[in-house]
């Protein structure tokens, strides 16, 4: 595919707009709100009128007759106050759909200014278990990278892992002196958050013991070999957890550099500071001060405390300076809970201040929570094992494969149930939008009807079984012609796709193509319902024959953007 019809309409009017001496730039035109009155619209001669002082409906009448449709669509309709109204020639709406079968993009264009993008996402902490907290980040971060990689901009995604702080004294301690090591090796991250909890315990009541965490912090901090090595096996420890949850969610990472990585530059760069005035000895602290962003006027930067410890502030710093240095990034995103947006906030500034040229983008998000509304805890007010969420969502999904299709052999149930129950979960992420704080329900989320992973699979499946009683797929077709309404309907939401997946990363909003591909599910069951595929014959066969397999094409496709398998049946 070529274009869009979104930005061939847009190229149209805004020939038609230089063609009446008016600005083309404001010529934008977008998918109508109401498709009763269009498939798209502008307010362009609403707006020039205004500022013209000028009546907005003659103009809009002159810039209708300056429009050359070329086959695309008839002149526009003025509707209302003046929005100009295009229908789309089912004509070329046929061409268009043809190309976008044979199109491994769907009819989504490249981006015409790729850019080199460092994406911070997931960031679970050493010697800690993943936890329910961590799906946001991890999935939002996976889709963000996938769409980027897809438009064409070259993406670097970091998991910068907390591996370094005061936690480590304490597990430290734990393992010389409290380790049970069969149970570290039936579960790892398991005893190494046992150690904490319990040397944090006999803190409260032994100052030996706290002594004792602190002495081998500082020795970790200054080298100490035995400590060094420990520490190496918790990472590994951990690493080798997380990493198996991120193969099972198909997340993968170029970097996964944690904070010890940069704690050598951390005294070095706020010496640095101090030296260049950026920043500021106040009260035995270290500070960067903003008195020009009133926002940030009363809220400093602290980049050393007075007893010479480091904050995380200093280490997002150094880790900026870093990214610069080595891959010269045009943007870096931190995706992050929208608790950190102060934090960010004073980062950003320090590193404007610092001369960093790199675009800083924090992607805030909400809170996941529980059918009590409150955040998603156990029954004891832990956070909920990431891992045993994973293992129920894929239980609950086997549960309704047995019930809908108990002949399918064991085998492809439990591929089957892994691709429904983990879409699911990543799908009822992906659908809200990323500031919503969602209650996680696991029949919304598994359920066949509405707006879920389930539905679309569905849907994605309802196509194969055709092509699998019909034996073959007709990828390529000479000619489509739509009879129906229903038929044009589906054909125009699936040419849209090429519109709404570039729209993600304006606002870093992956729920816009969720919402995108769940319309599309539901004109394709308008449209199955209304009309016979395998009964009808001639070209009208082989035109909803055509548009089922753009439909199939466009699900998987914006599925897999979104991190969600597709099985070829359920």
């Amino acid at each position: 595919m070529n274009t869009t019809p979104q930005a061939e309409l847009t190229r149209r009017l805004r020939a038609a707009l230089a063609a009446c001496g008016l600005p083309p730039e404001r010529g934008d035109v977008v998918a109508a709100a109401d498709t009763r009155f269009g498939d798209y619209q502008a307010n362009a001669a609403m707006v020039l009128a205004k500022e013209a002082k000028a009546n907005p409906r003659q103009l809009a009448a002159q810039i209708s007759e300056a429009f050359d449709g070329g086959g695309v669509c008839a002149r526009p309709e003025i509707a209302g106050p003046g929005f100009l109204n295009f229908r789309l020639n089912p004509e070329w709406t046929a061409r268009q759909l043809l190309a976008l079968v044979g199109d491994a993009r769907c009819g989504v264009p490249a981006a015409e200014s790729p850019q080199r993008i460092i994406i911070d996402f997931s960031s679970p902490n050493i010697a800690k278990p993943m936890h329910v907290g961590h799906i946001r980040s991890t999935i939002l971060g996976d889709t963000l990278a996938r769409i980027a990689r897809f438009l064409g901009h070259e993406v670097v995604t970091d998991n910068h892992l907390g591996d370094w702080g005061t936690q480590f004294g304490k597990v430290l301690y734990g393992w010389k002196h409290l380790l049970d090591r069969d149970a570290l090796q039936r579960d790892p991250v398991g005893e190494m958050t046992r150690l904490y909890r319990d040397v944090n315990a006999l803190e409260q009541s032994d100052p030996d013991v706290h002594r004792a965490a602190r002495d081998e912090l500082v020795k970790l901090q200054q080298g100490d070999p035995e400590n060094r090595a420990i520490w190496n096996q918790l990472v590994e420890l951990s690493w080798a957890e997380f990493q198996d949850i991120y193969d099972r969610l198909g997340v993968r990472f170029d970097e996964r550099l944690g904070e010890s990585f940069y704690d050598p530059a951390l005294g070095p760069l706020v010496d640095k500071l101090l030296d260049a005035g950026i920043a500021q000895k106040s009260e035995g602290a270290v500070c960067v001060f903003f008195p020009e962003i009133p926002a940030l006027a009363d809220k400093p930067c602290l980049i050393r405390k007075s007893d010479g410890g480091f904050l995380y502030a200093t280490t997002d710093l150094a880790t900026i300076e870093y990214r610069v240095e080595r891959w010269a990034p045009h943007a870096v995103w931190y995706v992050t809970g929208a608790p950190q947006q102060l934090h960010f906030q004073q980062v950003f500034a320090a590193a404007a201040r610092m001369g960093i040229p790199t675009r800083l983008e924090h992607i805030a998000f909400g809170s996941i929570l529980g059918e009590d509304h409150k955040l998603m805890k156990t029954r004891s007010g832990d956070n909920v094992p990431l891992r045993d969420l994973l293992d129920e969502a894929v239980a609950r999904a086997r549960a309704m494969i047995e019930d809908k299709n108990p002949e399918l052999p064991d085998a492809e149930k439990d591929r089957i149930s892994r691709i429904v129950g983990l879409g699911a979960v990543k799908y009822a992420e992906l659908s809200q939008h990323r500031m919503t704080d969602y209650v996680f329900s696991w029949s919304k989320m598994l359920s066949l009807q509405g707006n879920t992973a389930p539905y679309l699979q569905n849907a994605y499946v309802r196509v194969r079984s055709i092509f699998r009683k019909l034996g073959t797929v007709p990828v390529e077709a000479k000619e489509v012609r739509f009879t129906e309404a229903t038929e044009l309907a589906l054909a125009q939401k699936l040419l849209q796709f090429g519109e709404v997946v570039p729209l993600v990363l304006h606002e870093f909003r992956p729920n816009l193509l969720a919402n995108h591909l769940f319309e599309a599910a539901n004109a394709f069951h308008a449209f199955y319902e209304a009309c016979p595929v395998l009964k009808a014959e001639g070209i009208t066969r082989h035109s909803r024959l055509v548009l089922c397999d753009a439909t199939a094409h466009v699900l998987k496709k914006g599925l897999d953007l979104l991190g969600v398998e597709v099985p070829e049946r359920m």
